[in-house]
């Protein structure tokens, strides 16, 4: 004789038979939409692992038979783009800054060309937003040590300063106090000398006699009066922009021990195109001459 199933008295649903501190399992099966999505799932994940790398393997993996591979595609995907560039990087190799400037459409494929390669190559050292740190020079104003046009800053990326380039431009500070080429109280003379062309106060006798030894130690490189020479790479002292700093000591330090920043030379890492890109996009930070 069969036996009759229980119900719920509540919900008047079969029980399992099952009971567990007097709460009984309701005999309530899964929707039949639900089981079959299921089993199309699992259907799918058998064909999914055939098909596709799917598998780890202790020094590779499963390629599956369509021979997928995310990492070919990226690499098809970066050949389609360069393949789309070229024709602007062959136009730009080709061509002088000043041409690609004069070129609406080539200036605006170089802006976001040197936008990238600066980010990538040169904001570690002058930032980010090229506003440069104490030693590194700030690229968005208008003062140039070895000149901001367009031709002088492809010459400085490509071939660096004092970079050991037989193009790069070498001329250094000299070390006046450390070398022993002038006394102690002709570099704190002139210190005060230095500073007072950028408005800086000091006692008149000192100004004088450091403006005598200016003269006669300084001023063929940073001509008369501290205007400097982007010839010669030398700062102007009465802008009021510094590179190491304008406080007294600082100052002070420079004329005594010298100063020789190293700008490496770009192009044995840099394409030519990369490298006049840059140009375009630094001469275009807002101090291009």
């Amino acid at each position: 004789m069969a036996s009759v199933p229980e119900r719920d008295e509540f919900t008047g649903t079969e029980t399992t038979g099952h009971e567990w501190d007097g709460i009984k399992e309701l005999n309530t099966p899964l929707p039949r939409w639900w089981l079959w999505t299921f089993y199309a799932c699992c259907i799918w994940a058998v064909g999914y692992w055939i098909a596709m790398p799917a598998w780890p393997l202790i020094s590779d993996f499963t390629g599956g038979v369509l021979g997928y591979s995310s990492r070919a595609l990226v690499a098809e995907r970066i050949a389609e783009a360069r393949a789309g560039q070229r024709q602007y990087l062959d136009r730009i190799d080709a061509a002088s800054t000043a041409e690609i400037a004069a070129d609406a459409e080539l200036l605006g494929f170089a802006m976001a060309g040197g936008r990238s390669a600066f980010a990538v190559n040169c904001s570690q050292c002058h930032g980010q937003g090229a506003a440069g740190f104490v030693g590194y020079p700030n690229l968005n104003d208008d003062d140039w040590i070895w000149g901001g046009d367009l031709e002088a800053i492809e010459a400085t990326i490509a071939y660096g300063i004092r970079s050991g380039h037989d193009e790069a431009r070498e001329n250094e500070m000299a070390a006046y106090l450390r070398d022993e080429l002038l006394e102690a109280e002709d570099v704190a003379a002139v210190t005060d000398y230095v500073l007072s062309l950028s408005g800086a106060g000091g006692e008149a006798a000192s100004i004088a006699r450091g403006a005598e030894v200016f003269a006669e130690n300084c001023a063929a490189c940073h001509q008369e009066g501290g205007v400097g020479s982007s010839d010669l790479g030398a700062p102007d002292l009465a802008d009021k922009i510094w590179l190491y700093g304008g406080d007294r000591e600082t100052v002070h330090a420079s004329i005594a021990n010298g100063r020789g920043g190293v700008m490496p030379n770009w192009d044995a890492r840099l394409d030519s195109a990369t490298i006049k890109q840059l140009a375009i996009y630094v001469h275009s930070l807002g101090g291009g001459e």
